[in-house]
């Protein structure tokens, strides 16, 4: 008995090719707009730390708007800040929270606040913050747990900056060891960063050689500026049992 052949005639060998050819555009051409959408306009990350508590907790993951301050190569995903400038360059303003390639090791990518721009002198007296000798006015808004160690109670206090942009803070009270600091300079191009919680974060009021120091221009890689979801602890896009890990309540925060 033979086989009934197939109605189907075989597709010739170069429309095979032909399909192929324009599959693989279609990839190529697709990775080429992520890429350069994630290099030129905006780029997630994720929040390590407790360092920028209480307005971003570990598992926050934010996206950063790249044009804010215009570009230079810290910029790129995988970018060094060598040389000077950044093409289409804007100051952050005073309270900006900033993503920057830190000056130390220029791999990693830390999150802060700006607190000092170029020219001012900054200093922390008995945990309250001094720019130009002009105190940022606190006010103290109570006792709460710490949101990452909720064994650890803390101080939430508002401040708000000369130009009206207001934040909360939070730290662990008096007689730390960062309350009370020298008159730090801020170099012409470079800037000064706070952590939020102020007395867990290693920022530009330690050195350079340990902590942050000044931040050059060129090391800036963008604004963050909303919160898209929040991971809870040991949950991963890689784990998909872990995917209703998530806080609902911290879903597209505008970043203040």
């Amino acid at each position: 008995m033979t086989q009934a052949a197939s109605n189907t005639p075989p597709l010739p060998a170069r429309a095979l090719w032909r399909d192929a050819f324009e599959i693989a555009v279609t990839v190529i051409v697709a990775l080429v707009l992520a890429t350069a959408f994630r290099t030129i306009a905006y780029q997630p990350f994720t929040i390590p730390s407790s360092s920028m508590e209480p307005g971003l907790v570990v598992g926050d993951y934010i996206v950063v708007s790249k044009f804010a301050y215009g570009w230079s190569r810290a910029s790129l995903p995988a970018g060094r800040p060598e040389g000077e400038g950044r093409l289409g360059q804007r100051q952050p303003r005073r309270g900006d929270v900033v993503v920057f390639r830190l000056p130390r090791d220029p791999k990693q990518v830390w999150i802060k606040r700006v607190i000092g721009l170029p020219g001012d002198a900054v200093q922390v007296r008995g945990g309250t913050v001094f720019v130009n000798d002009r105190p940022i006015p606190q006010t103290r808004l109570g006792i709460t747990q710490d949101h990452d160690d909720p064994a650890r109670t803390v101080r939430l206090v508002a401040e708000t900056l000369p130009n009206g942009k207001s934040f909360m803070t939070q730290d662990f009270g008096p007689g730390n060891d960062l309350d009370d600091t020298p008159v730090y300079e801020v170099p012409a191009g470079h800037y000064f960063m706070m952590g939020d919680n102020r007395d867990n974060s290693i920022d530009s009021r330690v050195e350079q050689s340990s902590g942050v120091g000044m931040v050059p221009a060129e090391n800036l890689v963008g604004k963050a500026q909303i919160i898209l979801f929040s991971w809870k602890p040991g949950a991963s896009l890689f784990k998909p049992w872990t995917w209703g890990n998530v806080r609902l309540d911290r879903f597209f925060d505008v970043l203040h």
